[in-house]
């Protein structure tokens, strides 16, 4: 096998072809994420992604867009937006790490969603949640309903409760004017910030990418925005991105004033509800443990986080934070677990800022606002 890497830009219609077709073995699409069309939205506004090609007897049998950063470090194109990562490709298709960091002149890969044989050394393995629609909506919602009869029931209680109190229960698709984006906006961003997490909305380049989501209404990629109303008001608001039968749900929100009625969840109701005419066979939930989950969700897409290292600095680094968390497994709480968390949000923070001065202005923000947040949740 040979790897070679180039510019997305420089890619033949040819090779999008082959790459679309990778993935989407036997016609059924992995994910939206492994298009090269995923590539495009990011590339349209970081301008900086690059795609390895990997080939047998000629033919190209994978490929993989990513970041090759000036830190010497490669991360999957979009992360940390990308929910799936790594090759679209022919199945089983296993990449050597060594050969993968030699071609793009690179010292580590870091990942967080991998989908199919991880290089490296994997840290953690989770499950992406499926719905599966292929069925049809109705035969989907009675079978849910006879193995979560009290989930299902309780939501018909929270259904006429938010009607009774708020007006009628409506799903609409579509944000013609962008006014249903900025609400999305504005809950997310507060909730962010509530949660101590980085606020995705302020760094350029990924508002960039989920604006231009909600503005790409048509075509075989596309975004698509689900907004609930109760009565006259907006209650919430979800993005996803639509390919090939799938939809992914990326960006969830709601008003906070219609907690009492469960809104996302009614909002994901009537996703499902409309389905067919969306003509979605398959509803993506990405990763976490979060427990509406198991009440919807009929299997789990594997995926895998890690890094592959090259000797070096990379991996002098790695073994130092590894070193810490081990340490911290003697101290109390919260010091015990302040590794880790600051582990991640360094990864989260890097992986979304390209530079070092933007990475240690934002750790620097998060450190200095760590005190009022403990405050608050006391």
């Amino acid at each position: 096998m040979r790897l070679f890497e180039t510019s997305l830009n420089t890619l033949s219609a040819r090779d999008r072809d082959a790459w679309r077709a990778l993935a989407a073995p036997g016609g059924c699409l992995i994910s939206p994420y492994l298009l090269p069309e995923f590539a495009d939205l990011v590339d349209s506004e970081r301008g900086d992604v690059r795609v390895v090609i990997a080939e047998e007897n000629a033919a190209p049998v994978g490929y993989f867009a990513c970041h090759a950063g000036a830190d010497g470090v490669i991360r999957p194109a979009g992360a940390p937006l990308s929910d799936y990562q790594g090759f679209a490709a022919r199945p089983g298709l296993q990449v050597g790490e060594r050969e993968l960091l030699e071609t793009l002149g690179a010292h580590a890969l870091v990942y967080d969603n991998w989908t199919g044989p991880a290089p490296g050394k994997v840290r953690v393995r989770e499950g992406s949640q499926i719905i599966d629609l292929s069925g049809g909506s109705q035969a989907w919602l009675e079978a849910r309903r006879a193995l979560h009869r009290s989930h299902f029931k309780k939501m018909d209680q929270r259904a006429r409760k938010a009607e009774r109190e708020f007006g009628p229960v409506r799903v609409v698709f579509g944000d013609p004017l962008g006014e249903r984006y900025e609400a999305l906006k504005a809950w997310k961003s507060a909730q962010y910030r509530a949660s101590g997490l980085l606020d995705l909305f302020e760094v350029d380049w990924i508002e960039g990418v989920f604006a231009r989501t909600a503005a790409r209404a048509f075509g075989p990629f596309r975004g698509l925005v689900a907004s609930l109303y109760l009565g006259e008001e907006l209650a919430a608001v979800e993005m996803g991105l639509v390919a090939g039968g799938v939809y992914h749900s990326w960006i969830p929100a709601y008003d906070p004033r219609f907690a009492c009625v469960s809104p996302g969840l009614l909002l994901l109701n009537g996703i499902i509800d409309q389905a067919g005419s969306l003509g979605l066979t398959r509803i993506d939930l990405g990763k976490g443990e979060q427990d509406y989950k198991k009440y919807y969700a009929d299997y789990a897409a594997p995926l895998s986080a890690g890094r592959a290292l090259r000797p070096g600095m990379a991996a002098a680094g790695a073994g130092f934070w590894s070193l810490a968390e081990a340490a911290s497994a003697i101290l109390p709480e919260p010091l015990a677990s302040a590794p880790l968390k600051l582990r991640r949000r360094w990864s989260h923070t890097a992986a979304a800022e390209p530079d070092l001065t933007g990475r240690v202005r934002r750790m620097a923000g998060a450190v200095a606002n760590a005190p009022r947040r403990l405050a608050a949740a006391g």
